[in-house]
């Protein structure tokens, strides 16, 4: 058993997932095409030419999800809602029906005694909206803040945490520079612009929660951020070392903490943001809590013939990998969640994802025997408990992902789960390491009280 002791009474026990992931359902009840839909029809975007059209077909299955997720014991269920369900056009008018489904989400977590974490925006933008120039657009940032509210004033009766956009790393990034996500683009003009409305777009979002939401509304951001060290001591890659930094997480961390965007990385990019009059101001709002997704650390090296930020991640000799090719090194968990508190101070911190892929079989028994995975869990954990003890306000942690499901570009083949998950049956069976984190819930359970309750329909 790891040594969780310095965990809090209150501190939250989380599962997460992400609407075009798992729902499936493309085209039911009114919902309009995203972009990811349209970026897995292109050849070779995608691995094995998978797509999210079916997924873990949780439109139609989310009791029995909810039902594995009360059974794992969480105290919370991270999961967003699809724009394009909500607002078919982006913009305009409501569809009834796709709001509905996210209506009785919430109703049914709360009977389950789950409390709802609410995700805007994970990566599905409506078709529509790209097709009006997407997020390089300023109108996209102001067009994610009205749908915002239009989500707020229907589940914001109940629900009362929430974040705005995950990841805009990997929107503007990896969807935008380096071409390995939707929409698949390689501009850096592009990708500059993207990162400035995605942080606008998340400053809007939360004045328009505030505003919109019938209960008070707790209000965070979702980075996926990595300590980043030079593969050598050559001047040359602990420069790109402190580049890669800038762009991985400097870049987010620096305007959300009212700092701007760092100057050594505007030379780096020789692109300006398209920043007008108050915006630097809406991109501080001040949230309540910051949401850190880790994964890994970034060991790199120069790269002076590469895209920015002319640097690049090379492998650790020896290390254990997990399936996706990613370091399994729960240190960078405690060091970045200390060095984040160190620098920036936000209020609370949630971890808001973590988790790893390995190449899971059903057995003969018909269990799912996956010890690397339980042993990412625990000592991840004990990196967050660590953590606590020196200093760091962290709230709660959050296994990506409650159930194995499309993993974007990657296809079927790269499974998270907690939860395995049968493609051709749909068959559902908890693996052990999601009885090992059930096992962890109540062990701190037992040793704290009991958790703290959930939010209540009024």
């Amino acid at each position: 058993m790891p040594d969780l002791s310095t965990l809090p009474a209150d501190f939250i026990w989380g599962v997460a997932t992400a609407a075009y992931q798992i729902e499936g359902a493309v085209a039911a009840d009114g919902r309009a095409p995203s972009i990811w839909d349209t970026f897995c029809q292109v050849p070779g975007a995608v691995d094995n030419g998978d797509s999210g059209a079916v997924a873990c077909d949780h439109y139609h299955r989310w009791p029995q999800d909810i039902s594995l997720a009360r059974g794992l014991g969480v105290d919370a269920y991270r999961f967003s809602v699809a724009w394009p369900r909500v607002l078919p056009a982006g913009v305009g008018p409501v569809n009834p029906r796709g709001l509905d489904f996210y209506d009785r989400l919430v109703d049914a977590l709360l009977a389950a005694g789950i409390r709802p974490f609410v995700t805007l925006y994970h990566w599905d933008l409506p078709q529509a909206l790209q097709d009006r120039g997407g997020w390089p657009q300023r109108a996209t940032a102001e067009a994610f803040a009205d749908y915002a509210a239009v989500v707020a004033a229907r589940l914001g009766d109940r629900v009362a945490d929430w974040t705005t956009v995950n990841e805009p790393l990997c929107v503007s990034w990896i969807g935008h520079l380096e071409g390995r996500m939707a929409p698949g683009e390689r501009d850096l003009a592009r990708a500059v612009r993207t990162s400035h409305h995605t942080l606008l777009g998340h400053g809007l979002a939360t004045l328009a929660v505030r505003a919109n939401a019938a209960r008070q509304a707790s209000v965070g951001v979702v980075l996926n951020l990595s300590p980043c060290e030079p593969a050598t001591d050559r001047p040359a890659d602990v420069a790109a070392a402190h580049r890669m930094d800038g762009h991985v997480n400097r870049w987010w961390l620096d305007p959300l903490h009212g700092r701007g965007y760092p100057a050594d990385m505007l030379a780096t990019y020789q692109v300006e943001p398209p920043v007008r009059g108050d915006d630097l101001a809406v991109i501080a709002t001040p949230t309540d809590f910051l949401g850190i997704n880790y994964y890994f650390r970034q060991v790199v090296v120069d790269d002076p013939d590469g895209p920015p930020p002319y640097a690049r991640q090379v492998p650790v000799p020896g290390a254990v990998q997990t399936a996706m090719g990613w370091e399994n090194h729960p240190a960078g968990l405690e060091r970045l969640l200390v060095a984040v508190h160190e620098e920036y101070a936000p209020a609370r911190i949630v971890v808001t994802e973590s988790g790893s892929a390995w190449p899971d079989h059903v057995t003969a028994d018909g269990t799912v025997q996956d010890r690397e995975r339980t042993d990412h869990l625990e000592r991840h954990l004990a990196a967050c408990a660590a953590a606590v003890d020196r200093g760091v306000p962290l709230a709660g942690y959050f296994v990506w992902s409650l159930l194995d499901n499309f993993e974007w570009a990657y296809g079927y083949d790269k499974r998270f789960g907690l939860v395995h998950v049968d493609y051709s049956t749909q068959r559902r069976t908890v693996k052990a390491s999601g009885l090992r984190y059930a096992d962890l819930i109540r062990a701190h359970r037992q040793r704290t009280g009991p958790a703290r309750t959930v939010p209540v329909r009024r």
